[in-house]
């Protein structure tokens, strides 16, 4: 279709493992010589290890990828580590070429797939400014245009005339996502390189990708950050070992991207009393997540109560405790903390020894669709004294919520994104006070 702007068809990219060949035929006959007699490799660095031959070994960075792009269109990239995001893009961006398969591309590209992609060490910021546009095809006149636009957005005005191998690689990003962002490009490719600026700078550059893309420029974004995904993004694909898992609305591929990294679903148990959590006060022995009626799950729709619970054994008689988690989403980000302080029959109230089962209520319709993950906490805790924390779980469990357009959720008749990690319904009240 003709506002197709990129279309990628069976792409793959594969690299030959082996050694590097020293430059010279002699130098390369010199180390097949020794690999015969089973001696080390004569052009090894002090320190390298040989470890030993893999000539001839192959790796698929990506493999059978396809998928197109529409003028206009955010389009997020996502998966593990290792999964081809970076290698896609340099693809995409023709900084390297397939092994196979074909990309076409209408438009010009401004790239910033790591800090400073495209500078000259010893050049100046202003100098930098001119050779990337001049890169991307523009005219000292269009560039002079954009020039103090340019330094204005990167803040790097005192030092604008300054060598750029002295930036530092905050200032560096700084101008080299100002200079990718204000060229005009038709088509702007971001790898995971904003985490290295402020969080001013970031608000800023989330700005103008939303900006190009409501212009009409078409964006592409890899990050490991879900909240920038899904803000930037109105579609995304996942990458999953090279290969492309899904394609879809934002909203659906990082659910799915999500379900991938789910540690310990639903249910984690120590089966070895020696090695559980604890110390010789309490011991956990299982963490999990179950619905109202007591069944371990690992997802849930968000209409319904969420059952968080403990299983522990005291192991002294007198044991004060109080069992808590912090709720964390995706994010990492601290949703709520929520501890047996609220539950008055035990508050600092001696047990005797014995196995426990501490529950906690999350209500429907309290949750926004995500991942979430508990970290499992006990301390002994008095008003008057400093708290004994007798075992502190990280990523003790994890669990989805999902959520449908259909039902009595808070996203209503809403159909796009719905941002936030909780979802209450309020009370609202409309009425007219006359005419």
């Amino acid at each position: 279709m003709s506002d197709i702007v990129i279309s990628v068809e069976n792409i793959a990219k594969s690299y030959q493992l082996g050694s590097v060949g020293t430059g010279t035929f002699y130098g390369d006959l010199n180390r097949r010589w020794a690999k015969l007699r089973g001696k080390p490799d004569p052009y090894l660095k002090i320190g390298e290890a040989d470890h030993g031959n893999r000539d001839g070994e192959t790796v698929w960075a990506i493999k059978d990828v396809n998928f197109s792009i529409r003028q206009g269109e955010a389009l997020g990239i996502i998966g593990r580590n290792g999964a081809g995001k970076s290698t896609l893009l340099k693809i995409l961006s023709r900084v390297t070429a397939p092994t196979s398969g074909q990309i076409k591309v209408k438009g010009r590209v401004a790239s910033l797939l790591e800090v400073g992609t495209g500078f000259h060490p010893e050049l100046t910021g202003r100098e930098n400014i001119f050779m990337n546009g001049a890169i991307l095809g523009m005219n000292r006149h269009e560039i002079s245009r954009k020039f103090d636009e340019i330094v204005a957005f990167s803040g790097v005005e005192k030092y604008i005339d300054t060598p750029v191998k002295r930036y530092s690689s905050g200032m560096y990003v700084r101008l080299a996502f100002a200079v990718a962002a204000h060229l005009d490009p038709d088509i702007l490719v971001v790898d995971e390189v904003l985490a290295v600026g402020d969080i001013a700078f970031q608000k800023k550059s989330f700005d103008k990708m939303e900006e190009a893309g409501k212009s009409g420029r078409t964006v592409l974004v890899v990050s490991h950050n879900m909240t920038m995904i899904n803000r930037l993004c109105s579609s995304a694909v996942l990458l999953n070992s090279g290969r492309l898992e899904t394609q879809g609305a934002t909203m659906d591929v990082v659910q799915q991207y999500l379900a991938l990294n789910l540690t310990h679903p639903g249910f984690h148990q120590w089966d070895d009393a020696r090695q559980s959590p604890g110390n010789d006060v309490v011991r956990l022995k299982q963490v999990r997540v179950c619905t109202a009626d007591g069944v371990t799950r690992e997802s849930f729709d968000i209409r319904r109560p969420i059952l968080i619970e403990f299983e522990y054994r005291v192991l002294q008689d007198g044991a004060i405790l109080h069992p808590s988690f912090f709720l964390m989403d995706s994010t990492g980000t601290i949703v709520f903390l929520s501890g047996g302080m609220h539950a008055p029959d035990w508050v600092e109230r001696p047990r005797a020894a014995g196995l426990y089962i501490s529950q906690c209520e999350i209500p429907g319709n309290f949750l926004a669709e995500g991942t979430f993950s508990i970290r499992a906490i006990a301390n002994t805790a008095f008003r008057d004294k400093k708290p004994v924390v007798h075992f502190d779980v990280r990523d003790a469990v994890s669990f989805n919520v999902h959520d449908t357009i259909e039902g009595d959720s808070a996203r209503g008749a809403h159909v796009g994104a719905y941002y936030g990690v909780v979802r209450p319904i309020l009370k609202w009240d409309t009425h007219l006070e006359g005419n």
